[in-house]
């Protein structure tokens, strides 16, 4: 008897420049198992047909049938230049894919592609045409065809369906939905343009791949539930449909605590944490019926969710580096890089290079008071042993043809990095890769000098609030002067440095605010960082704060649960100073600049159009810090 087939999909918009690691992943182990897969990754199907000489003259059918939409000067400037559009979107997808560079420099001469509103940066800061000036030619083309891209995105959402973006479609709907209604109601109403492009290609995928016995989607990000449902609803619409099983971060992150039975109108089965094993059993229950042996899945049972869980030799995942992931079924040369800046540096998320890989599951530190330390994905922590992780990449490379790799864990620890990068050099492999760690002591310079021969070109890694108060708060395990110093050592060994920064934090004071960007500022003026992000606090119901909101000044706000997605919680901090609130725009705009190389002479002050008070740290405070070291 034939084994199974499954059919794993990655819904839109998750990502167009190198497949989401999920599916290979989940893909090889079945495989290694016996089980016959296929993958379709609906993300770039969507993408290509949409960004298409076809999807742009249906685009062009469609504004036109919708002249209420004309307001929008996104949708005006294509409806202007739509010939040029529809001549060049094919070969501007061939040049970003890297299969005709010889465009580069007719792009870099700004006479050729349309420039509709998302162009307005360049023209109207003297400070992004100096960074721009600066770059290659090569990176130049590169931006201006993004930019390009990005145009026809915003005539697509401001013209046809006011949810779609790259990234993140429909992501507002599912950030915080506590009721499954608003997002049943987007799914049974009329469809947009977008939608029945994707109905077409999930006919299409389904009709490819012969019966399946189940289909599997990964949803990742609240930005893809819409996506997967959007296609579950279409298969369940064929004759005699296979299973539908959905998983992955938000599916195990926010619906821990289902209970509305709408969602099984479209899917089958919810599978919480990690797949392998749940998967596994799937696929047999997806033939003969029995239930008995799920592990961790939610079904629908006499109209009622019920949380099957049978426990057994299977409870844990399978050892990691037991196998490797599968990417022979994936068209890698098809993928499409998009260059958000000219500046090369600051595009390692949107890169091609790179395929992603766990290295290990959870995290080294796991004691972060704002981080989701009751899941297992944090909680349950374990890495791949060196040598089989060198041995897996060897496999890679000649089943890829890359040599990029993005390890894609919370934190891999020093101990473990030096073990992994001297087996690098002693099997002589020679790769590239990036990775997040934890600004910690035990980076030192030799270290770091050993990462960067080892193949290392980029780090990123949480600063937070960027004050020794609020950080012993989060328990976070460093201190702002030792986070810098492990920057230093990073940034001179030639390793690109990039920093997530958090605002808004329980207890966090204005003053204390400006003095982080104070130090972020002296950071990038010193070129021990090179870029960073701010992100604002958010309250995730499975963090240690959650548990005890008074301990650190929080009041939970009413949010009523019916029975779907439940992660951020609603809060407020009482004796939060006022103007805290309104900081974000202005810290935002800060890095912004910084990563551009300019603004370092200006008081971190002037960022803000209200007055706040002036930084209490003397200007040379970081440098004292990493002179003295």
């Amino acid at each position: 008897m034939k084994s199974p087939v499954i059919l794993f999909i990655t819904p839109p918009m998750v990502q167009v420049n190198t497949p989401y690691p999920a599916m290979p992943w989940l893909a090889g182990f079945l495989k290694s198992r016996g089980i016959r897969v296929l993958q379709a990754d609906l993300s770039l199907s969507l993408f290509h047909r949409l960004f298409s000489n076809q999807g742009l003259r249906e685009l062009h059918r469609q504004l036109g049938l919708s002249p209420h939409r004309r307001s929008s000067p996104s949708v005006r400037h294509f409806l202007n230049h739509a010939d040029q559009a529809i001549a060049w979107i094919e070969p501007v997808i061939r040049f970003l894919q890297g299969k005709d560079e010889s465009l580069a420099r007719a792009f870099a001469s700004r006479n050729i592609l349309p420039e509709g509103p998302r162009f307005d940066l360049l023209r109207n800061h003297l400070f992004l045409w100096e960074t721009f000036g600066a770059a290659s030619f090569m990176d130049r083309a590169r931006h201006l065809a993004s930019l390009f891209i990005d145009d026809l995105a915003d005539a697509i959402r401001e013209g046809t369906d006011p949810r779609f973006t790259l990234a993140r479609w429909a992501e507002s709907t599912a950030c915080i939905a506590p009721s499954f209604e608003p997002l049943r109601q987007q799914l049974e109403g009329s469809p947009t343009w977008v939608d029945r492009c994707l109905d077409r290609l999930t006919d299409q995928i389904l009709r490819a791949a012969d019966r399946p016995a189940l289909v599997a989607l990964t949803i990742p990000f609240p930005g893809a539930l819409y996506g997967a449902l959007r296609i579950a609803r279409r298969i369940r619409r064929h004759p005699s449909p296979p299973k539908i099983a959905i998983g992955g971060a938000f599916v195990s992150t926010e619906l821990r605590s289902l209970y509305d039975p709408r969602i099984f109108d479209y899917v089958d089965a919810v599978v919480l944490d990690e797949g392998e094993w749940p998967l596994l059993h799937l696929a047999h229950w997806a033939t003969d019926g029995d239930s008995d042996r799920l592990i961790r899945t939610f079904i629908r049972r006499h109209g009622e969710v019920v949380f099957v869980h049978h426990p057994g030799r299977h409870c844990r995942p399978p050892s990691l580096g037991s196998f490797a992931p599968d990417y022979e079924s994936l068209p890698l040369e098809d993928y499409v890089p998009l260059a958000e800046s000219a500046a090369s540096f600051q595009n390692l998320w949107s890169d091609a290079r790179w395929l992603k890989l766990p290295v290990g599951r959870g995290c080294s530190w796991r004691r972060c008071r704002f981080c989701d330390l009751s899941l297992p994905a944090i909680a349950h922590y374990e890495t791949t042993p060196p040598d089989r992780l060198a041995a897996l990449l060897e496999r890679l490379i000649i089943q890829t043809g890359r040599r990029g790799f993005h390890f894609t864990d919370e934190a891999l620890p020093p101990d473990y990095l030096h073990a992994l990068c001297t087996v690098f050099l002693q099997r002589n492999l020679r790769v590239a890769w990036w990775s997040n760690i934890r600004f910690e002591t035990g980076f030192s310079a030799s270290l770091v000098r050993l990462m960067a021969r080892s193949g290392c070109v980029a780090i990123t890694g949480g600063l937070e609030t960027v004050n020794n108060r609020t950080l012993r708060l989060l328990n976070k395990g460093i201190t702002v002067r030792e986070a810098f110093q492990a920057c230093a050592r990073f940034a001179r060994a030639g390793i690109h440095v990039h920093a997530y920064l958090m605002h808004e934090t329980p207890t966090q004071t204005v003053q204390e605010t400006v003095d982080a960007l104070e130090l972020i500022r002296q950071a990038f003026a010193e070129n021990i960082l090179h870029s960073a992000y701010w992100h604002r606090f958010a309250l995730s119901v499975h963090s240690p704060i959650a548990h005890h909101p008074d301990r650190f000044g929080l009041r939970l706000l009413p949010l009523p649960f019916e029975g779907f997605a439940r992660n951020t919680l609603p809060c407020e901090e009482p004796h939060a100073e006022p103007q805290r609130a309104a900081l974000g725009e202005g810290l935002q705009k800060a890095v912004f600049n910084y990563t551009h190389g300019v603004g370092f002479d200006r008081p971190v002050t002037k960022w803000f159009p209200f007055r706040i008070p002036r930084p209490s740290l003397p200007p040379d405070t970081l440098r004292r810090w990493i002179h003295k070291e």
